[in-house]
């Protein structure tokens, strides 16, 4: 098995010892494997190495006792034995460099993409590592522009900024993803596939990018890997985010999903001994996915910014169920994917009252702001009169605003409508404009003759 690099003392990694330290494995199951002998020389994240019948098979240590070390093993099945000896490593980490862009790696950073090795970088870097500290941060006022007409106009987008998009299966959540990917507003994108079924990343690579993958560093760990390469995959991917960022260029990074990485961390902290506090989640899961979000967001001044797009499959379509809820909050905007306009046949399929951007007001001008507010109250008052409606309680010109809303809010569902191969525009809001005059036009010569 390859072996991450071992960490250099210049970029603040834990140090590994001059001499190896091992100790010998005295218990294994399905879950981990405990070594004894190392307790005094390990901390939480280093890596443990053994040899089993195949080559050496790596682990991490996930809790230490006075005795033994709980070590959590990278491999799905793991074959070495016990009194087999096993040494201490260091952190994973990974040396990326800008070669990187148009490759397809595995959670350690290693080539999965056929295209032969890597580059490796001038500096290595942890995976797993602390965000820069807040007072030392640049502020973010840039906006881009995605080319998703109702992203755009409702939730815009500035550079830095970390939106989760909310969604259950099968609503258009990765097509989505796929469209903000291509956006031309970033140098790098970086986009992690945690969890996802193995016949689907070529799938994203070839038909949802497009083979538009010059400006793209994909980090993949599939549905039937470990629970530890599911885990570290995000880390990874925010490292080589970090990596760009460094150099000063404005970087897209794209999680799909956060959820998957919360299954994942749920199984590594049971086997640790974890109690569950909430829906079987251990208090560590809620602990280690605000940490690994801050990383995302501007860099220290003089720097680039990492704007993170985070998916979030919900549950049984529970916005409130604890890994959402918890997200929600630590995010700056969501936006919501309902299946109920899914099943409309309208995609992308987002709920522009249950979406929101914190930061939209930095890319609004007062009129845009104006209108938005205006477009939603109506969409508000179009949707609560929904059942009323269909019941025919509705009757013309007795509410002058509703009549207003039930005369354009269907055409602007309709402008709203937008496919990855539909022709992109810089101006969302003139473009919107122009499609609700072109669909008001006939009803006004309607009305008049």
């Amino acid at each position: 098995m390859i072996l991450p690099p071992r960490p250099k003392p210049e970029t603040g990694a834990l140090d590994a010892p001059r001499i190896r330290v091992s100790g010998h494995i005295v218990d294994v199951s399905p879950q981990a494997f405990r070594v004894a002998g190392i307790s005094p020389f390990v901390r939480l994240g280093d890596c443990v190495v053994t040899n089993g019948p195949e080559g050496e098979e790596l682990g991490e240590v996930v809790r230490i006792e006075e005795k033994a070390a709980t070590v959590k093993p990278f491999a799905v099945r793991f074959q070495s034995g016990v009194r087999n000896l096993a040494w201490r490593t260091g952190p994973v980490t990974l040396a990326p460099a800008t070669s990187w862009k148009g490759r397809t790696v595995d959670a350690f950073g290693r080539p999965c993409d056929g295209l032969g090795p890597l580059e490796q970088g001038p500096r290595e870097l942890i995976a797993d590592t602390l965000p820069d500290a807040a007072m030392k941060r640049g502020r973010i006022r840039e906006p881009v522009a995605t080319s998703v007409r109702a992203i755009d106009i409702f939730t815009p987008i500035i550079k830095g900024q970390r939106l989760g998009i909310f969604a259950g299966s099968g609503v258009g959540k990765s097509t989505l993803m796929g469209m903000l990917a291509r956006a031309k507003g970033f140098d790098t994108v970086v986009v992690a596939l945690v969890g996802e079924r193995g016949r689907e990343v070529r799938e994203f690579l070839e038909e949802t990018m497009q083979n538009d993958l010059t400006r793209v560093v994909t980090v993949v760990a599939t549905g039937d890997e470990s629970p530890m390469m599911r885990r570290l995959a995000p880390k990874t991917a925010m490292s080589i985010a970090e990596y760009f960022r460094d150099l000063g260029e404005s970087v897209l990074l794209i999680v799909d999903s956060v959820t998957r990485l919360a299954h994942a961390a749920r199984d590594v902290a049971l086997a640790a001994g974890e109690p569950p506090v909430a829906r079987g989640y251990p208090p560590s899961v809620f602990s280690d996915l605000p940490r690994l979000l801050e990383r995302a967001g501007p860099g220290p001044e003089g720097t680039g910014t990492i704007t993170g797009i985070f998916a979030v499959l919900v549950d049984g379509d529970d916005h409130n169920e604890p890994i959402a809820d918890a997200i929600r909050g630590t995010l700056d905007g969501h936006i919501v994917l309902d299946r109920t306009i899914a099943e409309q046949g309208r995609f992308p399929a987002i709920d522009v009252l249950k979406s929101i951007s914190r930061l939209a007001d930095l890319s609004w001008n007062p009129q845009e702001r104006e209108l938005v507010l205006r477009l939603r109250a109506m969409i508000a008052r179009f949707e609560d009169t929904r059942d009323l409606r269909l019941l025919g309680g509705y009757q013309r010109g007795s509410d002058a605003t509703l009549d207003q809303a039930v005369d354009l809010v269907p055409h602007l569902y309709a402008s709203l409508v937008q496919n990855p191969t539909d022709a992109v525009t810089a101006e969302p809001f003139d473009e919107l404009s122009k499609r609700l005059k072109q669909a008001m036009a006939p009803a006004g010569a309607a009305a008049a003759a």
